[in-house]
């Protein structure tokens, strides 16, 4: 074999393992990013572009309750953390934390249905205050 066969034998494999890689990073990417917005912003954006991302707000005071039939499921209007008049209704349907309650900060991860509902597939709440370091005693 010549030694320009073998340069060229050497530039293809190289051009497939960038084109290979190139391909693996745009799908991993692709695939995994999930917009994270607060409620007021995913109000102002189309319902068709909220398939799958996170949102943050306030459980709010009233409209929690647990859907019949499944004690894990509930349902609840999610409020913007800064303005109270913009909610969106969830419903989520695996099990509550304990530290869910009216107020509380929470992430949920999902999609707007067709119904105008967040369906979530997953629900964490912030870790109140009294598991902070300053507020504990001893």
């Amino acid at each position: 074999m010549s030694r320009g066969n073998s340069t060229s034998l050497h530039l293809v494999a190289f051009l497939l393992f960038l084109g290979g890689t190139g391909y693996l990073c745009y799908s991993g990417f692709s695939e995994n990013s999930i917009y994270f917005l607060n409620v007021s912003e995913a109000r102002a954006v189309s319902a068709d572009k909220l398939a799958n991302v996170r949102l943050f707000g306030t459980v709010s005071m009233t409209d929690a309750e647990r859907q019949t039939g499944d004690p894990a499921g509930i349902v609840f209007r999610l409020e913007d953390k800064d303005n109270a008049a913009q909610a969106i209704l969830v419903r989520y349907a695996g099990a509550v934390p304990d530290t869910f309650r009216p107020g509380a900060e929470v992430i949920v991860e999902g999609g707007m249905g067709r119904d105008g509902r967040f369906t979530a597939k997953t629900l964490m709440t912030r870790c109140p205050s009294k598991y902070r370091k300053e507020n504990r005693k001893g």
